[in-house]
């Protein structure tokens, strides 16, 4: 049986009870008739529900590092569902929690990509200072509720600024971030930056619309700003977790300093490092695991690889990965897959990419190419040996 709901914003969707299961509970959940009105931001904290489920299903053994994420992601949640009630059925009473849920988010969002860039496990006693802002509103909502507005949009844009900031050391910043997704991290703290800056900035726009108009507009502003920010905000945090990667091309870094002795000392003891235990070949190295191997703080070998080999750290550990990659495809009958996780890629599409990044061609046709049908499998010459 079908039944449609029809949003403010004239998007419908269809609904079958007896084939999908997951909107079949979201109909109880509402009370869905044939015609009924649902707010857009409930779709939207399906859509998240959706990705956090996912995120704990993936099963890669690292759910304690994705905690923080994982909570973050279960905020959004909770901020759309009240965004709905609140805008969708005019509850204002529901507004102390909206107010509470943001300021949470802001200081989460930092501690969540503040983690990534530390090389010693995070604690919460490093972070506690962080729960301030949420009692300062809690204060507030009180004693006196009048400033409560302008705090929010100050602390959204603090948080939006250090995020910025930590972000001006490129994606190496990020030394607890898997290097084969730490691009792609890199880019969800970014975006999550400019993201809580345009929150701030959104909420000044409201607060001028109930100044000049009495809030007319706000509604629409608030739905239109729920759907893009929080469908944003929760992709990269997904992205930013898992370290996984999409298809993406990161921009060309700035030319680096000069090296000096000691940046080529440590780029040689970190390509015999590579050498002998072929380290790449973790799916889950990162910057600061290989820090700890050389027993030099993390920011001293990503500056030398950068002034010696051009490249970040990242970037470095997965040319070793295609290197090896090539060698095994040319010297093995191993399948690409085998080959793909034997070389430290858990990404089907990042070894695609990378490979072609560095080869000009897919691992099929690089096999194919260098091994003669006519000769009965036996290899050719291999072009790439690993340092």
């Amino acid at each position: 049986m079908d039944f449609q709901a029809h949003f403010e914003t004239s998007i419908t969707i269809r609904v079958d009870r007896k084939r999908n299961r997951v909107h079949s509970e979201i109909i109880v959940a509402v009370r869905i008739s044939p015609m009924i009105f649902v707010p857009l931001p409930f779709v939207v904290a399906l859509l998240l529900a959706i990705l956090l489920i996912r995120m704990l299903r993936q099963g890669d053994g690292s759910l304690a590092e994705k905690r923080p994420f994982l909570l973050l992601i279960g905020f959004y949640v909770l901020q759309s569902v009240v965004i709905g009630i609140r805008w969708g059925y005019d509850i204002i009473e529901i507004m102390p929690l909206q107010s509470l849920i943001a300021t949470t988010i802001a200081a989460l969002a930092w501690v969540c990509f503040k983690g990534l860039a530390m090389e010693e496990q995070p604690t919460l006693s490093r972070f506690w200072p962080h729960l301030l802002p949420t009692a300062a509103i809690v204060v507030l909502i009180a004693l006196y509720p009048k400033p409560i507005s302008l705090a929010i949009i100050l602390i959204f844009l603090g948080y939006g600024a250090a995020l910025l900031w930590l972000a001006r050391h490129g994606p190496d910043a990020l030394v607890a971030s898997r290097l084969d997704g730490a691009v792609l991290s890199y880019r969800s703290l970014q975006i999550t930056g400019f993201a809580l800056i345009a929150s701030a900035v959104t909420d000044v726009i409201i607060s001028f619309d109930f100044t000049k108009t009495g809030g007319i507009h706000a509604g629409a502003i608030v739905a239109l700003g729920n759907v893009i920010a929080l469908l944003i905000l929760g992709t990269a945090a997904s992205v930013a977790s898992s370290g996984s990667t999409v298809e993406a091309t990161s921009a060309e870094p700035p030319p680096p300093p000069p090296a000096t002795e000691e940046d080529g000392a440590v780029a040689a003891a970190l390509d015999a490092l590579m050498r002998a235990r072929q380290l790449y070949r973790d799916p889950e190295l990162n910057l600061s695991r290989i820090a700890r191997r050389m027993n030099l703080p993390a920011r001293r070998v990503s500056t030398a690889v950068n002034r010696i080999h051009g490249m970040s750290v990242s970037q470095y550990v997965n040319d070793l990965r295609i290197r090896s990659a090539c060698e095994q495809l040319v010297g093995t009958d191993h399948s690409i897959t085998q080959v793909m996780f034997d070389s430290g890629f858990i990404s089907k599409s990042n070894f695609n990419r990378e490979f072609a990044r560095m080869n000009g061609e897919s691992p099929t046709q690089f096999r194919k190419r260098r091994i003669p049908r006519e000769s009965g499998g036996a290899a050719s010459n291999v072009i790439f040996m690993s340092p």
